[in-house]
């Protein structure tokens, strides 16, 4: 079973252990970089993001970086909405099917609207990064035609 809990002082290390493989290192930030992007958010922002480890049963396999933007703060459309910033599994934990249940949780999660309501899901990547392309469209998320700041897809789901 796939659970999310919140980052504590017993598993922070654990999760900065975390890796994915050599050539998936390109498409993913460290986790202690997506932890210290969180920090910043919480102290600056309204709303903090939300940051996970990923259970597989009583073993950490991951890590998610959420967050819930404005209409306002959205930089991809005009609409309130959440956007999954990071999603890794990792490397020992990889091709078992356990990104796909994490990724169908974590939609059902943000279709809880835990942090306010919205409209769509946002999640940018790199195109070169098949295996996301893939498992985005497998779940409906659709090209809007824009690029982030670094040049990379961004795909909306319509909730």
């Amino acid at each position: 079973m796939i659970s999310f809990k919140q980052l504590d002082w017993d598993n922070l290390e654990e999760c900065l252990s975390l890796e994915v493989n050599e050539d998936q290192k390109k498409y993913v930030a460290s986790n202690m970089y997506s932890l210290a992007q969180s920090y910043v958010a919480l102290l600056n922002d309204k709303l903090p993001a939300m940051t996970y480890a990923i259970y597989h049963d009583v073993t950490m396999v991951g890590f998610i970086m959420m967050y819930h933007d404005t209409a306002e703060e959205n930089e991809y459309g005009d609409e309130e909405a959440y956007g999954i910033l990071r999603f890794m599994i990792d490397r020992k934990y990889q091709g078992k099917g356990l990104g796909k249940k994490a990724f169908e949780k974590a939609l059902d999660y943000l279709k809880c609207y835990p942090q306010g309501d919205a409209q769509a899901i946002y999640i940018s990547y790199d195109p070169a990064n098949t295996i996301a392309d893939q498992l985005y469209k497998q779940y409906g998320f659709k090209g809007i035609g824009k690029t982030d700041e670094d040049g990379d897809s961004v795909v909306k789901l319509d909730l």
